[in-house]
């Protein structure tokens, strides 16, 4: 348990991808197998279920460290994090302990929910009395299911790989179904993720291994640079850039396997791509995107169109797909290369011929989950910059240009070739700063959090109020953000836990990627990737906009 707490503290105090990385690596080679196991399920995403009430939690805490409990909420306030107030405020530790994270997880914090009532109080009691201050904020988060530190899934696999010295695509493919609620991680599973590869992992014929994501540059350049820059347009295949999950589907010894760009095997989570991935002959991997497609009603014969993101959500936020899910929100693989065919890896060949075969394949095998993504045509690259413009109507993000003689290369890389996101301006609205709450990890002691709203009415209405309806947290500088720090603190009406309700006197113009109607959401708008673009000091809060000019940015079906 010391060894993970200071790991979670290490981790926890630094933005360094490299600083984690080693820390990782570090911990996973030094601890005891049984430890390890269950460091990386809680690295990795695992949650268990709540094991004790926060309420009680609270309430024993108070007690424990002798305060009122306004005295209390001000100290939860200030600090900002249930588990880490708990931890400062109750008295030194009466006892020592020597036990690692294994035994603590099985013999200690999963029986707690089993605990009859009356003796919770005293076993937890007991239980924090033998930890330190940097165990128990570990402990607290652990029994509260709220466990979460800067690192992500991908850095995990990257150390186990890094200790089991085997492919990270390897380890991410065993570690699929490890992180299950349910789950028990043992020494035994630890040992499974970091052992040498088997022969049948190393026959490619029958893995399913994914290969390594090609990505694409961002391209902002001025369109009067596009000629000089990347030459002409017959040099390039174009396609929209697609706002889905990019995806591969690997089908090889006669079994699927549907990989996210997130290392995630999604096959379960997408039957009809799965179903998919069977009529496909063995030794074939398409790329591609995974979106919701629908027929449009209004044009009779139509084959149909890409819905919006925010479709796709609703199915991904369901714990159980049942048929009518399936059939009301329907998705498909619009395919943008083949990777593998016939069991040769085509990685190397140049993207025209990719793309080619592939656009075989589709005619071919004429399925309806499996659609090629249109190739995009244009003289000059000032009429594609007009086709660009009904980007937002359809709901995508821009176009791909694509080297024709590119190689498939390894994450964001130049060396085998161009692939370029040519992506449509954001769009943005004026907002009103209502709520603000403290960040974490270095922005701990900083209200970065902030809670945006917009006019219920137009200026001069009587019943005119802010109505919220978005959250953000990215895009000021350091030196910005301590600014408006300084303004929430000066400015603050109410607290709630955490959270601060301010006066409105800032406004900020707000970004972001797409937008849809949302019953789940006070204004009745949901947006996606909301950001600050910029402080807007130059405008008065009265002029911010409203939730008609919001509702004027849905798209016309929404």
């Amino acid at each position: 348990m010391k060894a993970f707490a200071a790991l979670y503290r290490e981790l926890d105090a630094t933005t360094s991808s490299l600083a984690k990385q080693a820390a990782l690596q570090r911990y996973l080679q030094s601890a005891a197998p049984a430890d390890a196991a269950w460091a990386v399920y809680f690295l990795a995403g695992g949650k268990p279920r709540q094991l004790v009430a926060t309420k009680l939690l609270r309430g024993l805490a108070q007690q424990a460290a002798g305060l009122p409990e306004w005295l209390f909420d001000e100290s939860y306030e200030s600090v900002g994090d249930l588990a880490e107030t708990i931890a400062l405020l109750l008295p030194p530790p009466s006892g020592a302990h020597d036990l690692g994270l294994a035994v603590w997880i099985e013999r200690h914090l999963l029986p707690l929910r089993k605990e009859l009532p009356e003796a919770l109080p005293d076993t937890l009691r007991a239980q924090w009395n033998l930890l330190a201050v940097d165990e128990r904020l570990v402990y607290f988060k652990l029994i509260t299911g709220g466990f979460r530190v800067g690192v992500s899934r991908l850095q995990v696999t990257q150390a186990l790989a890094a200790v089991g010295g085997i492919d990270a695509k390897r380890v991410a493919q065993r570690l699929m179904g490890y992180t299950h609620i349910s789950g028990q991680p043992s020494a035994g599973q630890y040992a499974a993720l970091i052992a040498p590869e088997s022969s049948g992992e190393l026959n490619q014929q029958t893995s399913g291994q994914p290969y390594p994501f090609f990505l694409a540059h961002p391209f902002n350049q001025p369109l009067q640079q596009f000629d000089s820059l990347l030459g002409a347009p017959a040099d390039w295949i174009i396609e929209w850039k697609w706002d889905g999950i990019r995806a591969q589907l690997v089908k090889r010894a006669g079994q699927v396997w549907l990989w996210s760009r997130g290392e995630e095997l999604v096959t379960e989570r997408f039957p009809e791509l799965a179903k998919l991935g069977e009529a496909l002959p063995d030794g074939t991997v398409l790329d591609g995107e995974i979106v919701v497609w629908r027929s449009d009603e209004t044009l009779p014969g139509s084959a149909g169109r890409v819905q919006p993101f925010a479709e796709l959500q609703k199915r991904l936020g369901r714990k159980t797909l049942g048929a009518k899910l399936l059939r009301d929100i329907p998705v498909v693989l619009l395919a943008y290369d083949l990777l593998e065919w016939q069991q040769r890896d085509l990685r190397a060949l140049p993207q025209a011929e990719r793309r080619a075969l592939l656009d075989t394949l589709v005619t071919e095998l004429q399925h309806p989950t499996l659609r090629p993504s249109p190739m995009l045509n244009g003289d000059d690259w000032q009429s594609l910059a007009l086709q660009r413009e009904a980007a937002r109507a359809m709901g995508v993000e821009g176009m791909m240009l694509k080297q024709r003689q590119a190689l498939y290369g390894v994450g964001r890389t130049k060396e085998a070739g161009l692939w370029w996101k040519w992506k449509i301006d954001p769009l943005s609205i004026d907002a009103v700063l209502i709520y603000a709450q403290r960040g974490h990890g270095r922005r701990a002691s900083l209200y970065s959090d902030y809670t945006f709203a917009v006019w219920s009415e137009p200026e001069g209405q009587t019943d005119r109020k802010l109505v919220p309806f978005a959250k953000a947290y990215s895009g000021l500088t350091d030196a910005e953000m301590a600014r408006v720090d300084a303004i929430i603190r000066k400015t603050t009406l109410e607290s709630f836990g955490p959270v601060r309700s301010v006066k409105p006197t800032l406004v900020f113009e707000l970004g972001f990627e797409g937008i849809a109607r949302s019953p789940r959401h006070k204004s009745g708008i949901a947006v996606r990737f909301p950001r600050m673009l910029r402080w807007r000091e130059d405008k008065p809060v009265a002029e911010a906009d409203t939730l008609e000019t919001l509702a004027a940015l849905l798209p016309a079906k929404a």
